[in-house]
């Protein structure tokens, strides 16, 4: 007979594991083109870039201001200005953050994420690292992909005429 301190006692350990295994608390190791020490990223993002750049948080839904960017242009990497997608691939996906159907070429690196207990693609600036968002198969054509982003995690540059 199962007892109610066994149960806890392996809920516990099988909550423990599934966040050992998803956990990502900062960018991946490995070389970038930009690499800095958490101290030289504090010092030039915000707090909540950190959180979602470096530490792969997430915003609030409906709290970007990029939510609304309908202008033609560019949206770039918050902590490195990398370009990483254009204007011509944004929509309104309805979920509260900026969303697009494709990266720029070579803009992006994915990653495998067991975050929550469930396996999803993360999404990192291809030259520094940062934590940008999640990619799902439910986007429009052409690609049928969402990369769903974190608008703290962007920067917008408006194409000049």
């Amino acid at each position: 007979m199962t007892t109610r301190r066994v149960f806890l006692i392996g809920a516990g350990g099988a909550v423990a594991a599934i966040a050992a295994l998803g956990a990502s608390s900062s960018a991946p190791a490995g070389s970038f083109e930009i690499s800095m020490t958490d101290a030289e990223w504090r010092q030039k993002l915000t707090p909540e870039q950190f959180a979602v750049l470096r530490a792969s948080g997430t915003e609030r839904p409906f709290t970007s201001k990029l939510l609304d960017e309908h202008r033609h242009g560019t949206f770039t990497c918050a902590g490195c200005d990398r370009a990483l997608f254009s204007s011509d691939t944004k929509f309104d996906s309805g979920t509260g953050w900026p969303s697009f159907w494709a990266p720029l070429e070579n803009a992006v690196i994915e990653e495998r994420d067991l975050s929550f207990g469930m396996l999803r693609t993360a999404i990192r600036c291809g030259r520094c690292g940062g934590h940008l968002g999640h990619v799902f198969d439910d986007g429009p054509k052409p690609t049928g992909l969402r990369y769903c982003m974190n608008g703290v995690a962007l920067g917008f540059q408006p194409k000049v005429a």
